[in-house]
C-alpha cells in the first residue's frame, strides 16, 4: 500500500507499470482524475490540504479497502497547489485476484475522495475565484459503501 500526497506531477504510465506486480493478482484497475476544462474560463484550481492529516486518512481509507476486499495492494496519489484544465489531480489504482473486487475498491476509494478526503480546492476564473462547494451527488455515491 501507498498513499502519496505531493504537488509535482507524477507519470500516470510509469504508475500503473509499476504496480500490480506481486503473485496472485490477476486484476488491476486504474483510474486518474484531471482538471476539468468544461470552456466555462476556468484558469486554475487551487487544492489545499493540512499536511500529515491528508496522509492519515487516506491511509486510514486505504487500509479499510485493502481488509474489505482483501486486495492485494492499493496506490493513492493525490495533488495539491495551483493546477490548469488538464493536469492530473490524482490516481488511484487497487490490485486483488479478480476483477469485481478491483473495480468495486477503487470506486469505494473515488467516491470517498470526492466527499470526505480533506481537500479543499478553490476555482480561479478571468472574473474572480470560489471555493468548490462539496455536491450531493459526491455525497450520496459514498452512501453505497
Amino acid at each position: 500500500m501507498r498513499v502519496v500526497v505531493q504537488s509535482a506531477p507524477f507519470d500516470l504510465g510509469a504508475e500503473a507499470e509499476a504496480f500490480g506486480r506481486a503473485p496472485g493478482i490477476g486484476a488491476v484497475v486504474t483510474f486518474s482524475g484531471v482538471v476539468r476544462d468544461l470552456g466555462d474560463g476556468l484558469a486554475a484550481m487551487e487544492i489545499e490540504h493540512y499536511p500529515g492529516m491528508s496522509e492519515a486518512a487516506l491511509e486510514e481509507i486505504a487500509r479499510a479497502a485493502v481488509e474489505r476486499w482483501s486486495l492485494a495492494d492499493v496506490l493513492v496519489i493525490h495533488r495539491f497547489g495551483k493546477l490548469v484544465p488538464g493536469e492530473r489531480i490524482m490516481m488511484v489504482a487497487t490490485a486483488s485476484a479478480h476483477r469485481k473486487a478491483a473495480f468495486e475498491a477503487a470506486e469505494f476509494l473515488m467516491d470517498y475522495l470526492k466527499s470526505r478526503a480533506p481537500f479543499w480546492k478553490k476555482e480561479y476564473r478571468a472574473d474572480g475565484s470560489e471555493w468548490v462547494a462539496a455536491k450531493g451527488d459526491d455525497e450520496d455515491a459514498l452512501t453505497r459503501w
